[in-house]
């Protein structure tokens, strides 16, 4: 790696919005951790796309709810970029409970949510820190959602979950300051495969719906929400604590 290249971890970064995030950083002039806990062929989909823009790729296996294992992933990045500039914590899950099925939605299963979309975030940003206080501008972008900071009809482990990461953000950006900025995205509905298994054979028909309503006339993408996260790390130096939304104006005028 030279060292005027600048180094970023992405969680969950096999598909989706991680893929997208990786590619942008890569745009950016980062090198690449491609953390994945399962799709190792998709992860390196992504790496070859993160090289393609001449940025050093490292797909890392590793479920972000295992301490262990997050420590193994930390060390590796140690050993082939030397540093650590940004972490992304996008690794996260849902189940299919229906939010208003109290009887149904299995406690084991609410735990798992929580293990990784929480617990996971943390874990993660606590062995990515000695590396990121060594940094000259430190910066942590964690996934939150739409469904963290209003009322949503997601099942009720992921919103719960992902209101959490958005209190975490902020306890986050006063713990770790000033060497480490903290913030969080909030997307809203996303075009792509998390919507299509949510929304399964309405997906179309619900999400021209919400694009109708919506002020900037569509519904956000991967991309969209990469750019935002891009621009949090590289571009934002006076913001930290912030959770932003990402979602054309919906939730702010409906």
């Amino acid at each position: 790696m030279s060292a005027d290249r600048r180094a970023a971890l992405v969680t969950g970064a096999s598909r989706g919005m991680g893929r997208s995030v990786a590619v942008a950083l890569a745009q950016s002039g980062y090198d690449v951790a491609v953390n994945f806990s399962r799709s190792a062929e998709q992860a390196e989909e992504t790496a070859a796309l993160v090289r393609s823009f001449g940025a050093q790729a490292l797909p890392l296996r590793a479920d972000v709810s295992d301490e262990a294992a997050v420590r193994e992933m930390l060390r590796s990045c140690a050993s082939a970029f030397g540093r650590l500039d940004a972490l992304v914590n996008n690794a996260g899950m849902t189940v299919e409970t229906a939010p208003e099925d109290f009887d149904a939605m299995e406690l084991d299963a609410w735990d798992r949510v929580f293990a990784v979309n929480v617990r996971g975030l943390f874990q993660v940003t606590r062995a990515a820190l000695p590396m990121l206080r060594l940094s000259d501008d430190a910066s942590v972008v964690n996934m939150s959602s739409i469904a963290g900071v209003r009322p949503s009809a997601q099942p009720l482990p992921y919103a719960a979950s992902k209101a959490a990461v958005a209190n975490l953000t902020r306890t986050l950006a006063r713990s770790l300051a000033p060497r480490v900025r903290v913030n969080a995205v909030a997307p809203g509905w996303v075009l792509g495969e998390w919507m299509e298994q949510t929304l399964g054979d309405n997906y179309q028909r619900l999400m021209d719906r919400r694009a109708s309503h919506t002020p900037l006339g569509r519904v956000a993408t991967p991309e969209d929400v990469a750019e935002v996260v891009v621009s949090l790390i590289t571009s934002n130096h006076m913001v930290t604590g912030s959770v932003v939304v990402i979602d054309g104006g919906y939730s702010a005028t409906t």
